[in-house]
């Protein structure tokens, strides 16, 4: 399970340092609200997208 989430993360090195970057801003920095709502719904949406990649769950 962790090789199939860090080959993902591998896989596509652009959305993963946006995520990496994204989440270090939100947690480290306390950026204005509007922006931090539009940085949180990115964040959202880059978590969706990995789980609907990385499907560990199947049933």
């Amino acid at each position: 399970m962790f090789k199939k989430i860090l080959s993902t993360l591998i896989d596509t090195p652009i959305l993963t340092s946006l995520f990496v970057i994204d989440l270090a801003i939100l947690l480290l920095h306390n950026p204005p609200f509007l922006f931090s709502l539009f940085m949180l719904s990115g964040l959202a949406a880059m978590c969706m997208y990995y789980g609907q990649r990385l499907a560990l769950f199947k049933l």
